[in-house]
């Protein structure tokens, strides 16, 4: 391990076990492999910890007009925030299982988004269903209107991550972890784990069923190309999709992992694309960085391993989650 490296998973030790202060700016490790990466990140970009004290965060998202950073923590069914002017706070609890039983696993809200008017959309893995909060960022409480929780009478598995289309569509992946014994829980009522659209007039359509762990999700811009990662060691590939009217077609490999995965801990997980379609993708030893034609650019090392990333308003920031603290790095 390189020196630099050690000094960032020292830090990351130092942040460990809910220490509200933040841990000072660092330099980021970061592998070049093409010059097209100095673009996007600087060679003086820096890496602090912002967040920490989690079970397991997920589901970042920067939400611009509250100048606030949301985040998952799963087995806690919470949602935390960030601001900079002070720091982490509860924001939502429950988060994504409202029900009376008790019951352990992966039960909180994973993935966050916007709808297109601006309210927070949850991927609600305890609740198995696609929710909006009904109540504003100024003043949050765990009030929820379901968008989907089926398809064709048969309940989600837990929904997982989240993207939404211009026009209102909304994109998610359907894994099985929010589910107590996963591919064995009894409630499992899917032979599949599916990737599904929900049309602005709520219907729900079925995109792919052949997707062994459909996970983190994407669109490039224009809305014509989806992005899908699959967290399966078998086959540990992002996946590309064309999107027409009528769904998915002429299904590919963007990219596949598997010679990677010795070279650091991670599978490919949460991702985002920016407004010029370069891909920020969770995979073995942090944040692999594509261009939009599926050349790998480089890669921000984060440990112990990275889950997801979300990037601020002006695509200068990037945040990622990573275990049990958020990182963010200053890309330029």
């Amino acid at each position: 391990m390189e020196f630099r490296t050690s000094k960032l998973f020292i830090a990351f030790l130092l942040s460990a076990g809910g220490i509200s202060a933040q841990v000072k700016p660092q330099p980021a490790v970061v592998e070049r492999y093409s010059p097209k990466l100095d673009a996007i990140i600087s060679k003086d970009a820096t890496m602090e910890t912002i967040m920490d004290g989690f079970d397991w965060c997920e589901g970042p998202l920067w939400v611009e007009k509250a100048q606030m950073f949301v985040v998952s923590d799963v087995p806690q069914n919470t949602v935390y925030k960030w601001t900079a002017a002070k720091g982490k706070e509860v924001f939502l609890k429950p988060s994504g299982y409202t029900q009376n039983i008790p019951r352990g696993g992966e039960m909180g809200s994973n993935g966050l988004g916007l709808t297109n008017d601006g309210r927070l959309l949850l991927c609600q893995d305890g609740d198995r269903k696609i929710a909006i909060m009904n109540a504003s960022f100024t003043s949050p409480k765990p009030l929820f209107i379901t968008i989907a929780d089926n398809y064709q009478g048969k309940k989600f598995n837990s929904p997982n991550d989240i993207v939404v289309a211009k026009n209102g569509d909304i994109y998610f992946t359907d894994p099985p972890y929010g589910l107590e014994k996963n591919m064995a829980d009894p409630l499992k009522e899917m032979p599949y784990q599916g990737v599904f659209k929900v049309s602005k007039h709520k219907k729900v359509s079925l995109l792919l069923d052949s997707i062994t762990r459909p996970n983190g999700i994407g669109l490039f811009p224009g809305n014509k190309q989806l992005l899908i990662a699959n967290s399966d060691k078998n086959k540990p590939y992002w996946y590309i999709y064309d999107v027409d009217q009528d769904g998915l077609k002429n299904g590919r490999i963007f990219f596949n992992a598997a010679p990677y995965l010795k070279t650091g801990k991670g599978m490919p997980d949460g991702l985002k694309i920016d407004s010029k379609g370069n891909v920020y993708a969770s995979g073995p030893g942090g944040i692999w960085i594509f261009s939009k034609t599926a050349e790998l650019l480089g890669k921000i090392k984060v440990s112990p391993v990275a889950s997801n990333c979300s990037l601020s308003g002006d695509e200068r920031t990037l945040f990622i989650t990573a275990d049990d603290h958020v990182v963010k790095v200053r890309l330029r």
